[in-house]
């Protein structure tokens, strides 16, 4: 699909990236501070939802070009890299989301399921801020291949 000439995947990702990334310092403060998990609970909840939908349509319209173009030469090791961490990052974004999901709607409980919930949801923070920069990274790396300064 393309807006203007362009693979809708080179202007989603935009949002993926803008968004991923406020998504998991949110789900961080919602785990490891107690007293701020009422007020912060629906903004991550709906910060998520909007990053999961971002990153899921930037993970299928790469689909799209990556099947469109042949790369070939220098630039497919770092497609294979770009898509091997977009696959990671959908997947931990996914478990981020579920896991924000539950630990909004369940915020009032107290023992095992809140503690579990907030590792989770601080894990799966982590892990996912790490692949946004990492897959932005890789892609980054093929778009400004072959550029200098």
């Amino acid at each position: 699909m393309e807006i203007n000439g362009l693979p809708l995947h080179a202007l989603v990702v935009h949002a993926a990236v803008v968004l991923g990334p406020p998504a998991a310092p949110t789900g961080l403060l919602y785990a490891t501070v107690p007293r701020w998990r009422d007020w912060l609970r629906w903004p991550l909840a709906v910060l998520e939802a909007v990053a999961l939908a971002s990153i899921w349509v930037a993970y299928l319209s790469g689909e799209q070009v990556a099947e469109a173009n042949t790369y070939g030469g220098p630039l497919e090791p770092l497609l294979e890299e770009h898509e091997e961490r977009a696959e990671v990052l959908r997947l931990s974004m996914t478990a981020f989301a579920i896991a924000s999901f539950a630990a909004a709607w369940w915020h009032a409980r107290t023992g095992v399921l809140r503690t579990v919930l907030s590792l989770l949801v601080g894990a799966t923070a982590i892990l996912t801020l790490a692949y946004v920069v990492l897959t932005g990274d890789a892609g980054a790396q093929i778009a400004w291949f072959g550029t200098h300064g």
